[in-house]
């Protein structure tokens, strides 16, 4: 059997791809720039399973009426070092966009700053919005909750989203130590490939619809539910994000939501929480070297890479070569836009 063809496209070409899909599909310019940018930087660094993957569930969730692409978030400024922003049914991350320079004033002047977005659909990766912050020096953590398809432990029923975390640090001589996971054994769009695939998952991660384990992703998906990582631990964590993410924000839990009514919708009406630190304010003039210390230790240790570290390779090798794209994927996104 012939591999199939691959394209190489550029960043910028396919950020305009994306940015033409968006628009066409009831995005306003300024807020589908911000997502196309997003996806296509998944793409570009490898995280497939929120990259162009994700663009027909943009799409259904659009056309669905579910979600509101024309969005003006308003930003909310309550406290010396508290930020809120009301994406008011629209995505994440213009939300995120639009609290970002208060955000940023307020973490200059105080030293840290929290942001709680609320009334919002995430539906990409994590990792993008706290890697920026470490590349202006700063540390940041990332909180967001999602739609219920994960049992908490010893349970019978979905409560929890896949419920994410990120964290992102300047680190001295090399990029930003970023880690980005879910605290569900596996994350959704993973198990989503898998099943797209054919391929089996390893033992602990899901459970069929009659809650027996099952290394099957489409039982997963068919009424089941995916486990937290760790057992009671992931499951501990996994509600910390629903506080963080929704009690604290004003946003919904993860099953609280009814998208009953939009056919075709599958973006999570949730919230997220940041918080960001200047670590100079720590009294420790080397912060920097003293992250790329420890980093250097773990890898002496043995680890043979560090979270992140993957991703930059792929970002190079695409900056230099294109992202690499089946012409069929390519295809279909032409199809989206309207080409």
């Amino acid at each position: 059997m012939s591999e199939p063809a691959t394209i190489h496209i550029a960043f910028a070409d396919l950020v305009a791809l994306l940015e033409r899909i968006f628009v066409k599909h009831g995005v306003s310019t300024s807020n589908a720039r911000i997502l196309a940018e997003n996806c296509a930087g998944c793409e570009r660094d490898g995280s497939l399973s929120h990259g162009i993957f994700r663009m027909a569930g943009y799409v259904s969730s659009l056309d669905s009426g579910w979600v509101d692409g024309m969005a003006v978030p308003v930003v909310e400024d309550v406290g010396p070092a508290f930020v809120r922003v009301d994406a008011k049914g629209g995505f994440t991350q213009p939300a995120f966009s639009a609290g970002l320079p208060l955000l940023l004033d307020k973490v200059r002047e105080n030293g840290v700053a929290v942001l709680a977005i609320r009334r919002s659909h995430h539906f990409s990766a994590l990792w993008p919005d706290v890697e920026p912050f470490a590349e202006k020096g700063l540390v940041a953590l990332s909180v967001v909750n999602s739609m219920a398809c994960v049992v908490p432990y010893g349970g019978n029923k979905a409560v929890f989203g896949t419920n994410p975390i990120a964290f992102a640090s300047p680190r001295a001589g090399k990029p930003p130590f970023v880690f980005d996971q879910a605290s569900s054994a596996i994350a959704h769009g993973d198990v989503q490939i898998a099943a797209r695939a054919g391929h089996e998952l390893k033992p602990g991660m899901g459970v069929d619809r009659d809650g027996q384990p099952t290394t099957d992703p489409k039982a997963i998906l068919d009424g089941g539910a995916l486990l937290p990582f760790g057992g009671h631990k992931g499951n501990s964590i996994a509600l910390m994000v629903e506080i963080l993410s929704a009690a604290l924000t004003g946003g919904y839990f993860s099953g609280e939501f009814d998208w009953s009514g939009h056919k075709g919708a599958q973006t999570p009406f949730t919230g997220q929480f940041f918080v960001v630190i200047d670590p100079e304010r720590g009294g420790n003039d080397s912060f920097a070297a003293r992250v790329g210390q420890i980093c250097d230790l773990v890898l002496e240790a043995g680890q043979d890479r560090l979270p992140g570290d993957r991703r930059h390779l792929t970002r190079a090798k695409a900056e230099q070569n294109g992202i690499p794209l089946s012409a069929e994927s390519h295809e279909r996104l032409k199809a989206l836009a309207g080409d």
